[in-house]
């Protein structure tokens, strides 16, 4: 698939992949960001421009940053958008599923999920340090409820994609590679955007800052993690467009993805960011790929003043 470069907000080079010099200054000229990553999606270098933007953004996010009151009403929102989002999905599952044992255990959970939307509504600003901690433990308790039924949004290939409980480094089956391969593009993306933007994507309001972890797009990308990331994983599962043979076992039982496997998977990735939304904010019809880009102006707005409220992105 051949993509214009003014629809492309970043890339990612793979392994041993090249660029050409051309090509990189055109990436410059339009100000496309080029993340280079080793073939298992860790990231080794980044090429960006300048951002455009005023150095009192920095400073007010800094500001913000240090401010458990502001740090605390962002998450409740990033968190909501995230619990919200995964919500959605499984209401989907649960009505495109003909099980109707299936069904109920989906609904059970997506009840469990409104139930930590409307907890995170109702926590009491006083406390703040607390309320931080009450917001990662809402997050927590959504993901593990979550992933307890992801398996049953899957409707083909469930035996060889069998999926109990989320493993990260290493994966240690066919879905949590796919799932984290996915997860380590969007954050790229967010990354991008946040750049972008003129925020650092390494100083965070919900992730807790460590060397090296861009924990402001750990942030932004959880809003994206369900809509964008796993409904693109059981759409390729369920098409099976991806199979057992797009996967390898290493020794220690990690698992990986052979070289043909990780080119499909990114050129789905990059074909879905091409597809249409509306964003329900704006009322505008975008494309995915603007999505990250738009809701680091969002955040960046609010930091500003000009909104009350950072609103995550809830496809309608």
């Amino acid at each position: 698939m051949s993509i214009p470069i003014h629809h492309l907000e970043s890339i990612c080079v793979f392994g041993a992949s090249t660029v050409s010099p051309p090509a990189l200054g055109l990436c410059w000229e339009h100000g496309v960001a080029v993340n280079f990553l080793s073939e298992h999606g860790y990231l080794q270098a980044r090429m960006t421009g300048v951002a455009d933007t005023s150095v009192t953004l920095r400073r007010t996010h800094f500001r913000v940053a240090d401010d458990p009151a502001r740090c605390a009403a962002i998450s409740r929102q990033i968190v909501a958008g995230k619990i919200q989002n995964s919500r959605n999905s499984l209401l989907r599952a649960a009505r495109e599923t003909e099980s109707e044992p299936e069904r109920e255990q989906l609904q059970t959970v997506i009840d469990a999920l409104g139930r930590q939307v409307r907890l995170l509504a109702g926590f009491e600003v006083s406390d703040l340090r607390s309320q931080i901690d009450k917001v990662r433990g809402a997050e927590g308790m959504a993901s593990q409820l979550y992933f307890s039924v992801l398996s049953l949004t899957l409707k083909q290939q469930r035996e060889e994609f069998a999926f109990t409980t989320r493993s990260r480094r290493p994966p240690r089956d066919r879905i949590n590679c796919l799932l984290s391969f996915l997860y380590a593009l969007v954050r790229h993306d967010c990354i991008a955007a946040l750049t972008t933007v003129g925020l650092d994507p390494f100083v965070g309001f919900f992730h807790v800052d460590r060397p090296n972890r861009p924990s402001l797009a750990l942030d932004l990308m959880e809003e994206f993690r369900p809509w964008l990331a796993d409904r693109l994983a059981i759409t390729l599962v369920n098409r099976q467009q991806l199979g057992p043979e797009h996967f390898n076992q290493r020794e220690g039982g990690a698992v990986e993805f052979t070289e043909t496997g990780r080119k499909l998977v990114i050129k789905a990735y990059q074909e879905r960011k091409q597809e249409s939304l509306t964003h329900p904010l704006l009322e505008q019809n975008l494309r995915v790929a603007q999505m990250p880009f738009v809701q680091a102006r969002v955040l960046a707005r609010h930091l500003r003043g000009d909104i009350p409220d950072y609103i995550p992105f809830v496809p309608r």
